[in-house]
């Protein structure tokens, strides 16, 4: 028994010592030790999948639709900020990547995907039905519900989402987003009015009275309504509606990708990190 351990110590030691003198000789040659020990060992990743391919090309392409705080561009600095791009910049520094954001509309945000324009859209994405047959959703990472934003001239007419299912009521949403199929599915005596671009452009049509409701997510309505105060008001605000998931996602069919990110995105909420940035986003944008 003695002399069939030694043995096998001695061959682990030749195995280290034999791969270190690898990793030695290819770092002279002017190859780092982390791409000396990826030519030593094989990762056992499908060599079809993004992971790989992100790998492979040193990129990772991250698609996003601008929605306050989770992922927006700067007014003072014009450069991406948000909850979101926090956690995808530290995904790409984790895998030792560079990041590359591409910005889609709302509307054409999971056509984008599903056609490779980019890797996984990073922005806040609500679950629906609809979006879960076409694109293949991470984690979650997060889960929010949605409060409604109307004239302040309308507070008394609205007490709770109860009011909200009438022919009298028109709804403002942004073509392509989560809340145009809500607003059909959960209110469908309402009536609707689209609008497209930056999603908080919904909100307009309400302050204008051309609308009586824009719903949005909770804390994107609660920062909305701080920065319009002189006429937004805040149905229930402390009774969101309908919590449920808001996170990434990426296409179908690429098994090691979707088992990554989902374990990345466990970590991300297990650590506190998303914890951490949801405080951060919203003292500042409170205090902003």
């Amino acid at each position: 028994m003695t002399r069939d351990i030694d043995t096998s110590r001695r061959d682990v030691m030749k195995f280290a010592v034999g791969a270190g003198g690898v990793a030695a000789a290819l770092a002279a040659a002017g190859t780092s030790v982390r791409e000396a020990q990826a030519q030593i060992l094989e990762s056992g990743i499908d060599s079809n999948s993004v992971l790989a391919r992100i790998k492979k090309e040193n990129k990772l392409r991250v698609g996003y639709s601008q929605t306050v705080p989770w992922f927006q561009k700067s007014a003072k600095t014009g450069g991406l900020t948000g909850i979101y791009y926090d956690v995808a910049v530290k995904l790409a520094e984790a895998l030792e990547v560079e990041a590359d954001f591409q910005e889609v509309s709302w509307a054409n945000s999971t056509v984008a995907l599903r056609k490779g324009d980019f890797d996984v859209f990073g922005s806040s994405l609500f679950y629906t039905m609809p979006r879960a047959l076409v694109v293949n959703y991470v984690g979650p990472m997060w889960h929010k519900g949605r409060l409604a934003v109307v004239h302040k001239d309308n507070a008394d007419r609205f007490k709770s989402d109860a009011d909200f299912n009438s022919p009298d009521v028109t709804f403002s949403v942004n073509i392509g987003s989560a809340e145009e199929n809500w607003v059909k599915t959960t209110y469908p005596d309402a009536k609707i009015i689209t609008t497209s671009g930056n999603i908080t452009l919904a909100a307009e049509p309400v302050r204008a009275k051309k609308a009586d409701i824009w719903a949005t997510g909770d804390l994107d309505a609660m920062l909305f309504q701080r920065k319009n105060s002189s006429w937004a008001h805040i149905v229930n605000r402390e009774m969101p509606i309908g919590m449920t998931a808001n996170t990434w996602a990426i296409r179908y069919g690429d098994g090691a990708w979707k088992y990554f990110l989902d374990m990345w995105a466990d970590h991300m909420v297990a650590s506190g990190f998303m914890q951490e940035r949801y405080d951060h986003y919203l003292n500042e944008l409170a205090g902003g």
